[in-house]
């Protein structure tokens, strides 16, 4: 009875809270010219609307996102974006907002930034200078933070850094990706207050990056040296992601410790998974054997999805939960195995991506 008491307590306060509007919202930055996500595709207009759709067929779902993220003609186009429309939600996919900075203007903020904080702190002086001043360009900054991250007794520095440049020359949309990711942590995650905090000292970023060139390898044919990367990643990072598995953009792993993702596994856009999250497989069998997980969709702490299910875009997944089940688009499942207790949850404008607020309050387990 006390339980049930302190449970409702918590849905009047949560209730409350969204009335009030209490939540602090970081200042609106100006909108700047950014960039679009442009699909050299004939399905590509289609796909956002079977994606955005509560009753869209799952497996269509699959086969359309399957399709878009697999597709090797991805390129960013320059596109002045005057405002986002109301309806604008995560699970259609990656887009640009007003707020969201150009390429070159976020390099020039990760510097200001960077240099703000040498002089702040002296000790860090070296360290941010040969990460982030001492170069020309926020590609190059990456590669030389990701190939020290990646470096071992036996794999020096050196080679990965023409190992990653050779990468983002003939995939340039690594380093477009790399910046929906960052821009994506700095959106949704509170604890993220500047582009270097991600840069330098987010493991999920650092992670996922790394694990695109992988990927980017993989599909080159250079299987073994994928592999290796793979294992220094799971090493320095403690994430397990095949080489194979697929990833949209404007990914966020919050704290990303214990995540482990399989070989045909599909994540989509937008997605965010905490720590300790498992697309884990169903058996030793061939085929696809792993979950697909559609744009948008928030995987809490703990979250197994096991087996070839699909997660529906738009879709979240309590803390803990074991998804053995497609779950439909728009819908929060909790519990072992994970039951559906909202569907159709109501789409919204996104303006700083808070994306548990609604349920969290509701359903613990």
């Amino acid at each position: 009875m006390q339980l049930a008491q302190q449970r409702s307590v918590l849905r009047q306060v949560g209730t409350q809270n969204r009335q009030r509007g209490s939540r602090v919202v970081a200042p609106q930055r100006p909108a700047v010219r950014t960039t679009r996500l442009t699909v050299a595709n004939t399905a590509a207009p289609e796909i956002s609307t079977q994606l955005s759709s509560s009753s869209t067929d799952l497996d269509e779902v699959r086969q359309s996102l399957a399709a878009r993220l697999a597709s090797s003609d991805v390129v960013m186009q320059p596109i002045s974006i005057p405002g986002v429309p109301d309806d604008y939600h995560p699970s259609q996919g990656w887009r640009p907002l007003p707020h969201h900075l150009s390429k070159q203007e976020i390099w020039q903020r990760i510097r200001q930034e960077a240099k703000a904080d040498a002089d702040a702190e002296p000790t860090l002086a070296s360290f941010l200078y040969s990460s982030i001043l001492g170069h020309s360009s926020f590609e190059k900054s990456l590669n030389f933070i990701l190939a020290n991250k990646l470096a071992s007794p036996t794999l020096y520095s050196t080679q990965l850094v023409k190992i990653i440049e050779d990468c983002f020359k003939e995939e340039p949309s690594i380093v477009e990706a790399a910046l929906a990711d960052m821009q994506a942590c700095f959106d949704r995650d509170p604890a993220c207050d500047k582009y270097t905090q991600c840069l330098l000292y987010f493991k999920g970023f650092q992670a996922i990056q790394c694990h695109r060139i992988a990927h980017h390898l993989w599909g080159k044919g250079r299987k073994m040296l994928a592999v290796a990367l793979q294992s220094r990643i799971s090493e320095a990072f403690h994430v397990d992601i095949h080489p194979a598995a697929t990833f949209g953009r404007g990914i966020l792993l919050d704290h990303a410790t214990g995540v482990v993702v399989g070989e045909t596994a599909v994540v989509g856009d937008n997605v965010s998974m905490l720590h300790h999250v498992t697309l884990g497989g169903s058996g030793t069998g061939k085929g696809i054997r792993h979950p697909t997980i559609g744009h948008g969709v928030l995987l809490g702490a703990g979250v197994s999805v096991l087996g070839n299910v699909t997660v529906g875009c738009g879709a979240k997944v309590g803390a803990g939960s074991v998804v053995v089940s497609d779950l439909p688009c728009h819908s929060v499942a909790v519990g072992v195995p994970a039951r559906i207790v909202k569907q159709r949850v109501a789409l919204r404008a996104l303006p700083d991506v808070d994306q548990i607020e609604d349920f969290i309050l509701d359903y613990v387990i």
